[in-house]
């Protein structure tokens, strides 16, 4: 699937992404800050899921898009999207 064509489903997902990359700022300035490890830690784990799931939102939309792909593809090309789309969601896991 070409991102480019998704851009409008994947408006949530850049403004999820959006956050994270604030989140992420949020914790490299509360560790120079030497704020305690408890909130450091806290604020990390919400960036990591903010990005958890905005990659699981990628992929639900990806496989929008190649189940719609798949119903017109050749038995091969079905089995070569499938492992594609293992690949992706066990690289997320």
């Amino acid at each position: 699937m070409d991102l480019a064509m998704a851009a409008e489903e994947l408006k949530t997902v850049v403004n999820r992404l959006r956050r994270a990359q604030g989140q992420i700022g949020g914790v490299i300035n509360m560790i120079e800050e030497g704020r305690p490890c408890e909130e450091v830690v806290t604020q990390l784990a919400a960036a990591s899921r903010a990005l958890d799931k905005a990659g699981f939102a990628i992929i639900a939309t990806g496989l929008q898009h190649c189940l719609t792909d798949a119903d017109m593809a050749a038995p091969q090309e079905r089995e070569q999207l499938r492992a594609r789309l293992e690949k992706l969601f066990l690289s997320l896991a």
